[in-house]
């Protein structure tokens, strides 16, 4: 981003990295997978390297509302300095806090999930998503919660997976009724309490329910856990969980 300003120009959209997309090494090919789409849709976009900080989303969830306020500040201060109009993140975390938490501090910004900018792109004719070989394949989408119960987008990345021709099984519980990966809330960072059951185990036995080939995320926190849950049921050698992306591109071997 201070390229595109020492030259005096805006970027179309500024990505958002986000934590897990910077440093969790699974995370990292999302990320990836993600910018060969924007490159391919000859999208002129922008990050802000190391001045991009935590959003502050893990803080406040786990009940530090000061230390939120502070990384928030800081974050809104660099976005607001380098003018900041339209912003787009592979993670709902990030998304949820950018859009919904930032206004109140000041920072005022058009905040798009990574799945609803690359079917706006679609729309427009900059990106082409077609069959390819997860065609035919029985594939089941988990909606992450702070994509779909907190901020009501569940078609962006069905729509995504429908346009590559895949035969997408629901789980039993899913869209307004979906279950937790186990992961939000801050819940990634702590040890699992006192209980029969881990949440990532029970969400993932209710994606092998439906038999798939693979399984869909559109979080990082997601992908973790549900691959944590593939593992525990020893299925990881034939199940695959793979964010909306890098399906995309794999489906296209770009």
């Amino acid at each position: 981003m201070a390229e595109y300003m020492a030259q005096g120009k805006q970027p179309e959209v500024l990505f958002w990295v986000g934590c897990a997309g910077s440093f969790d090494d699974r995370a990292k090919k999302i990320t990836k997978a993600f910018v060969k789409l924007l490159n391919n849709a000859g999208v002129e976009f922008a990050v802000l390297g190391t001045e991009e900080s935590c959003t502050g989303d893990p803080a406040k969830r786990a009940g530090n509302e000061f230390l939120f306020q502070m990384q928030a500040m800081m974050n809104i201060q660099v976005l607001n300095g380098y003018e900041i109009k339209k912003i787009v993140t592979a993670c709902p975390h990030c998304f949820n806090t950018l859009k919904n938490e930032y206004p109140d501090l000041g920072g005022n910004y058009e905040v798009l999930h990574h799945t609803q900018f690359l079917k706006t792109l679609l729309e427009e004719g900059r990106l082409k998503v077609e069959g390819g070989k997860f065609k035919g394949k029985r594939i089941t989408y988990h909606d992450p919660c702070y994509l779909g119960r907190a901020n009501g987008e569940y078609e962006a990345p069905r729509d995504l997976l429908k346009k590559l021709e895949v035969e997408l099984i629901e789980m039993k519980r899913c869209k307004s009724k979906g279950l937790c990966c186990g992961a939000g809330g801050a819940q990634m960072f702590k040890e699992a309490e006192p209980g029969d059951k881990e949440i990532f185990v029970e969400r993932t036995e209710e994606a092998l329910e439906t038999k798939p080939e693979a399984i869909a995320a559109g979080c990082p926190f997601c992908n973790t856990m549900l691959t944590d849950g593939v593992k525990f049921k020893e299925k990881q050698d034939e199940i695959k969980v793979l964010d909306i992306a890098e399906i995309i591109v794999n489906a296209e071997d770009l």
